[in-house]
Formats: structure tokens, sequence, C-alpha cells
């Protein structure tokens, strides 16, 4: 007898629908899995026997054989055991193969038959409702997560016979239902805020800059001048996530296996912050079964590499095509995995290994031959697609001793959103979401400077001795200074603003 029952598997976060065929006939008792299946798939066979067994039902015993169609698609993870059980069901007459038609199937089975939490289930119902699929039915741990799709009926099972007895039409598995408002005006309070930054205006001006334009930064200075500080805060001064972002923030995490079961949809912008010791398939992603790596977590977020120079060199030179593209794409034998990794990045130094340099106390016996060493270890490709270089001197004490309240993040994103708002406005109907991703064809729309100005730059250019993508740089960010301003036009103030952020970065201290 043959069944056919739905499901899908995922190459990155995309959802690709899957025909589970099972055919049990008579012959040798085997159970076999064919269609491009990997480790996890193949030990479905002993989990689904298991699991049918345990659960009270007669497991064939037949020949069984299994088809994942198409074939030329690698399946891997152990989503797939929940449909093949159900076709083998079908296939000794428990179920009727009519009643599952429009319903989708995905889940791991125990042994026991209960249902375990499965990875990636969100951008699977995203895929379903695109395919015109009714309905799916996932653990009971995955159903909130599902249920964030509207237009499809989620049911969340926490057991085998669960499932039967609903389709059997015994005991019904109600559809699970979330209410996206409520997710996003029940967001939790960050734990930071720039109200508590003492002094360091100049490095807050500089990261509203960055959160308007979704600019890169670096932040340098000696130890304990706050950059550390500076940089947790700076999620809080970002836009509001809309909900396409809360939903491809969300798979991703889903995908990853880290989407914790009592947050079905992200909804405040991730702050990722990996370890300088992480490899390059950990910061951008890999592995045999390509897995998103940290750029890819802070996709719409930020991410924040503190001590950059600590980092290993092949790690830092892998952020370059991510930095560039938005997108990180892991190329294997067999396929090509492309991952979102659009996101800002905050980076942190010192000036030298013991990190006196440029503090007004002094202190620095560093010789110039290992503050240049140390200077190198990121390389200057990698800066050049830094836009904003920034200063973090020590804060003097008698600042610190003072108690008042400085600015608070809620009147910074203000401000931030309003550029970003007019920034939406100028990009509609394109794939450009800020200032940051403007290509060359935009930098000449929209970064018009009058003869002076544009002298004034081509001055300063030479004189610095900056690059081409530097040169642009330098306008997309004259072009977000120009917004928090509510300014059509760029004018001096917003050049010479931009170029200070340049100038810092590429004058090193030791000459």
């Amino acid at each position: 007898m043959l069944a056919q029952i739905k499901s899908s598997v995922l190459t990155g976060i995309t959802a690709h629908p899957i025909l589970v065929e099972v055919d049990v006939a008579h012959g040798l008792p085997g159970f076999h899995i064919v269609g491009l299946p990997e480790g996890a798939v193949k030990e479905s066979r002993e989990r689904v026997r298991s699991a049918i067994k345990n659960s009270g039902y007669e497991f064939p015993t037949k020949r069984i054989t299994v088809n994942l169609a198409p074939a030329d698609i690698k399946k891997e993870g152990a989503g797939l055991d929940l449909p093949i059980a159900i076709a083998i069901l079908c296939c000794t007459g428990l179920l009727q193969e009519e009643r599952l038609k429009g319903t989708i199937f995905l889940g791991e089975l125990s042994l026991d038959g209960s249902l375990r939490k499965t990875r990636g289930v969100l951008p699977i119902a995203l895929g379903a409702r695109e395919w015109g699929v009714e309905e799916i039915v996932v653990p009971l741990e995955n159903g909130s997560e599902g249920a964030i799709v509207e237009g499809l009926w989620v049911r969340g099972a926490q057991h085998l016979a669960e499932i039967v007895r609903h389709f059997r039409g015994e005991a019904e598995i109600e559809p699970q239902i979330v209410n996206l408002d409520e997710l996003f005006t029940k967001k939790g309070r960050y734990p930071y805020d720039f109200s508590e930054v003492i002094g360091q205006d100049h490095a807050k001006r500089a990261l509203e800059i960055a959160a308007a334009g979704g600019h890169n930064c670096l932040l340098s200075g000696p130890p304990g001048s706050g950059k550390t500080m500076l940089a947790k805060r700076v999620p809080t001064i970002l836009p509001k996530m809309t909900l396409d972002e809360a939903l491809e923030t969300t798979s991703i995490h889903s995908v990853a296996g880290i989407l914790p079961s009592d947050v079905p949809l992200i909804t405040e912008r991730p702050f990722c912050s990996p370890h300088h010791t992480i490899s390059d398939a950990g910061l951008v992603g890999g592995g045999q079964n390509p897995r998103p790596g940290q750029v890819s977590l802070a996709h719409n977020g930020v991410l924040f590499l503190d001590e950059l120079p600590e980092f290993r060199k092949n790690v830092l030179e892998a952020l370059r095509q991510p930095m560039e593209d938005g997108v990180v794409t892991i190329s294997r034998v067999q396929s090509s995995v492309v991952y979102p990794a659009r996101f800002t990045l905050v980076a942190a130094q010192n000036l030298c290994p013991c990190g006196r340099l440029g503090d007004p106390r002094g202190g620095c016996l560093c010789t110039q031959a290992q503050i240049l060493k140390y200077q190198s270890k990121a390389s200057g490709p990698l800066l050049d697609r830094i836009d904003l270089h920034i200063e973090v001197p020590q804060v003097p004490f008698e600042d610190l001793k003072e108690s008042g309240q400085t600015e608070t993040s809620e009147k910074m994103r203000e401000r931030v959103e309003a550029a970003r708002s007019i920034q939406q406005r100028r990009f509609r109907g394109t794939n450009i979401f800020s200032n940051s991703r403007m290509g060359p064809r935009e930098i000449e729309e929209f970064c018009n400077l009058n003869n002076d100005d544009m002298t004034f730059l081509e001055t300063a250019v030479s004189k610095l001795g900056l690059s081409a993508r530097a040169y642009h740089k330098i306008l997309k960010v004259a072009r977000t200074i120009a917004d928090l301003d509510d300014s059509n036009d760029i004018k001096r103030s917003h050049l010479g603003e931009a170029m200070q952020y340049r100038s810092y970065g590429d004058t090193r201290f030791w000459q």
C-alpha cells in the first residue's frame, strides 16, 4: 500500500516542500529511506518504529520503503520523523490519507511517541502559507512560533497518539493563536540606557549617527573609557523592529535552534558579542550542514566585536563580504546556502597592547614596532569598510562625580526614527533600507554637493590619502547627518562632521 504525506525541509532559511512517500509491500521485513537523507534522517527508522509501537499501534512487519521527494534536495534534521510515522499509519489503515491532503507535518519523535521541539518551524510555516497549505501540525513547543504566520491553522501536539485521535475525529487539537500586537506591546525594557553614560558626548553623537544611517563604527580609546558601555546601548536607540524584520530575525534564530520556547517572535534588536577566540565558521557560519553564524544572528541588530585586534586575522577578513553585501554565502560541494547578515558593526579597540597610548595621563611603554604590529591586525580594507572612527577618551574624574542625568535613549531614538523615516521615503520601491546601503547611483542622486563643497571634500580626501570607498563613506555619513537635521541638502557643516570621523581613524597616533 502507498501513502503520501506533505512535509518540508530547509536550505538556509528557505523552506522546500517535501513529499514523504511510503510503500508497505510484502517481502522480507525491512525499513529503507531514500531521497538523499542525511544521518539524522536515516536514524529516524529506529525512532519511528519505537514511537509507533510505544504509542500502542501496530508496526507493519513488511518491506517498508520511504522516498523523500524531490530526491535532489538534501534532507537533514529530525523533523521528518512525524510525517514518516503518519504515512506508515496511513498504510496500515489507521488513518485516512484523504483527510491529511491539506496538512503539513513536522516534528521529531521520541521513542515513547512524544514530540520534541524542532528547528525551523517559522520559516517552514511561512513557506507553507505561500504554497497554499491550510494546516500544519508541529510539536506543542513550536506551536506559538508557527502561529505567528497569519492565514494558517497551526496545531501543536505533544504526542503521536494525540495526532492520531485528532485525524480520526476522536479528540480535536485546537489551533494555536498568537496576538501579534500584544507581542510587540509587551516587549521587554532594555536593561541599559544612554542616560547612564556620563560624558562622552562626542561618542554618543557619533553612535546616534551610526544608528540613524545603519553605519558601522569603531570605538578607539584606553581601557575603562566606556567603549563597551557605549556599544551595549546602541540597540536602545535603533528604530523599533517592523513585523517583516521580526519574522526574518526570528527565522534565523529558529533555524539555529536557539529560539526560546517562550519567545515565539523576536521583537527587540539582537545584540551579539562573540568572544575574540571565535572561529571564522562561528562568526560567519559554516559546518558540514551550514548553520548561521554570529553575523546572521545579529541580522537587523548589532554585532559587537570587543578588542578588535585580538580576533584572528582570517576571522576578521571573513567579515568583508557580509559587511559589503548584507548576506553570507556558504558554499559546499553539494549545495550553497545564503543567510541574511544585515547588521550594524560596532567594534572597540585599544590603541596599543598596553592600552595607554593616547591616554592624557601617559604611561604607555609600548615600542613603535609593537604598536605597528598591534594596529595592523585589522587590515586596511576592513577598516575602510567602517564608516565612523570614533575617539573615546578617558572621562575626567570631576565629570564622574557629577550625578546629573544625561539624555535618555528614548530621546535619541526619536531622532533616529525621524531620520529613518526620511530614508524610507527616499528609497521607497528599492531594496535599500538605510543610507549606509546606498550604491554609486544613489550617492550620485541623493548626495549632491555644490562646487565649493566638492572642492573642500576633494582637498580633504587628497590630504588624508583616502580611498574611493572612504570618499563614498563620507558622503553617506554626511547624508545621514543632514537627515538628522531634517535638511534636504548636505551642508558644509554636515560634510565637516562626517570627515572628522574619517580623519581620526586614518591618522595613526604613533606617527
